[in-house]
Formats: structure tokens, C-alpha cells, sequence
């Protein structure tokens, strides 16, 4: 049994391994029924669109079924029952668990207890794998990625998929630059780490310092969802916008890429450079949640 819980628990060999057969997939390389007869609990405690749904798509296309949990209120938890004991019930109806949920350690709390395999679609604040190993995957559709010099601009304070991605990046020896709010930068525990480990961490005050530098750039929506208050969220809010003017004069083969969903920190105008890869980026779900299901289960 082996769980997915943080971009940590895989090391580069195995990344690779994963990437290589997306690109199978993509390809539609693979085998319909390779999951027939396997049923994938999906357990969403926060909100999603593009995760679940994929996850759901990714199953289906390899011939298995998955059944859902779509909030808290809809599950015995509402009652008292602890995560462990929700988890431990799961694990008895399916063959793998996807779990969302809003606290940070929860995914690896629910590994504890699981009898199957558990895949971390989000925990709070924390890690989101499956997440970073699709902006690979879009990363490695333009360009190789060793040695490439990476902008993290937004909530870097919040934005799991950053910190995952950070980390994930620092194996291939990637230049971080990082842009964001005041008080919202990356973690310094997670910077010191990066330095300790030989990964260059740059802080910017502003986009525009760097943008032209760049061959891939991370923006992130801020995380209106953490902030312990909506005054803290409004201080910092709009702060920061990409548009098609930001982008005069960048690298030809410059890659913008989002998690979405967006609010305002992506002009629209965007959508129409060649640069903007966040739909692609989006729709690569497909071929790498096939890989992460038949890593754990094919």
C-alpha cells in the first residue's frame, strides 16, 4: 500500500516515473479496463471543481468507479464521528481514498487509519501533490526542467500548491523567485529548508523586476479562505494583477501558469498569448491523476 500524501514522499527518480507515463496517457497509450472492478472513494470536506472532477474522469477512463462524500455536513461527522473513525469506515466500501480537506495534517492523519491507499488532494495550508505533479507535467510539455528559473508570485503564505511546488522544483535544481503581498511570502521555515538543500530562493518586491527573466511563472490567487478574518483579506487583496503589458517583452518561451480558480490577479486579455497555459494546465489533470490511480492501485 503506498499513500500520496505529500510531493515529499516522492523522490525525483519517482516523479519522473509518474511524468513519463502521464505522457503514455496523454498519448492514450493505456489500457481502458486497467482499474475495472475498483471503486475510488472521493471524500471532499472544501470545495472543488477541477481536482474532483478529474479524479472522477481519470477513474472512469480506466474502466473503475468512484463513489463521494461531498461535505461535512453531509457525513456522520456532523455527529461527532472523528476523521479517524470516517476514514476507518471508508476504507471497508473502496479501493483508494482522495481526501480534501481544510486542516493542515489531515491527509496524513487519515494515512494512520486507512486499510487502503490515501491520495492528499489538499490539506489546508499544506501540501497538494497531485496538484504540483501536473504543473510538472505542463512545465516538462515546454521546456526540460532542470535549471529553469521559476516565478512564485501571489499567497505564498497560504497557497499549498506553492509550497508544494517549491519543494518539487528544488529537485531539479530550478531558480525560485518569489513575489508576493506583505505578509504573505513563503514560509521562512520552508525558504530556510529550500537555501539549506543548494535551492536559489530570490525575494522580490515586484513582478516587474523579474518578469523578464523568467521561463515559468506561478501565479496564485490569495487564499480568501485562510485568512482569519475578511479586514486581514481586503488589506491585501488586488495587490497584484498579471496583464498582456506586464508581459511586453518577456522570454518567447515564457509558460504563466495558474491553479485556478482565478479571481482578478489574471487579466483576461491574457487568455489569448501564447504564454497562458492554465486551461492546458488544467485539463493535464486527466493523464496524471491516470498515473497517480495506477500507481496505487493498477
Amino acid at each position: 500500500m503506498r499513500h500520496i500524501i505529500s510531493i515529499r514522499d516522492l523522490n525525483r527518480h519517482e516523479i519522473d516515473e509518474i511524468l513519463d507515463q502521464a505522457q503514455n496517457l496523454q498519448a492514450h497509450h493505456h489500457d481502458p479496463n486497467a482499474l475495472k472492478g475498483k471503486l475510488l472513494g472521493l471524500l471532499f470536506f472544501e470545495p472543488s471543481t477541477r481536482t474532483r472532477m478529474s479524479f472522477a474522469s481519470a477513474m472512469a477512463r480506466l474502466g473503475g468507479q468512484s463513489i463521494s462524500m461531498d461535505s461535512v455536513e453531509a457525513s456522520s461527522m456532523v455527529k461527532g464521528e472523528t476523521l479517524a473513525d470516517t476514514i476507518r469506515v471508508v476504507s471497508g466500501y473502496v479501493d483508494t481514498i482522495v481526501l480534501r480537506h481544510p486542516k493542515e495534517g489531515a491527509a496524513r492523519l487519515a494515512s494512520e487509519f486507512a486499510q487502503v491507499p490515501v491520495i492528499n488532494a489538499g490539506d489546508g495550508a499544506g501540501q497538494h501533490p497531485s496538484q504540483t505533479l501536473l504543473d510538472l507535467f505542463t512545465i516538462r510539455q515546454s521546456m526540460q526542467l532542470r535549471g529553469i528559473h521559476v516565478g512564485l508570485l501571489g499567497d505564498l503564505r497560504y497557497g499549498r500548491t506553492a509550497h508544494s511546488l517549491a519543494h518539487a522544483l528544488s529537485l531539479y535544481q530550478a531558480t525560485l523567485h518569489t513575489i508576493s503581498p506583505k505578509g504573505l511570502e513563503l514560509p521562512s521555515g520552508l525558504a530556510s529548508e529550500l537555501r539549506d538543500g543548494g535551492t536559489e530562493v530570490i525575494e522580490h518586491d515586484d513582478i516587474q523586476e523579474v518578469v523578464k527573466d523568467l521561463d515559468v511563472l506561478y501565479v496564485t490567487r490569495i487564499q480568501r479562505e485562510r485568512f482569519p478574518d475578511s479586514a486581514s483579506y481586503f488589506k491585501v487583496a488586488s495587490s497584484y494583477k498579471v496583464t498582456p503589458e506586464l508581459l511586453t517583452g518577456v522570454r518567447d518561451h515564457l509558460v504563466v501558469l495558474h491553479p485556478l480558480p482565478r479571481v482578478d490577479e489574471i487579466d483576461p486579455r491574457v487568455d489569448r498569448l501564447p504564454y497562458a497555459r492554465y486551461f492546458e494546465q488544467s485539463a493535464y489533470g486527466i493523464p496524471v491523476r491516470m498515473a497517480m490511480l495506477l500507481r496505487v492501485m493498477g
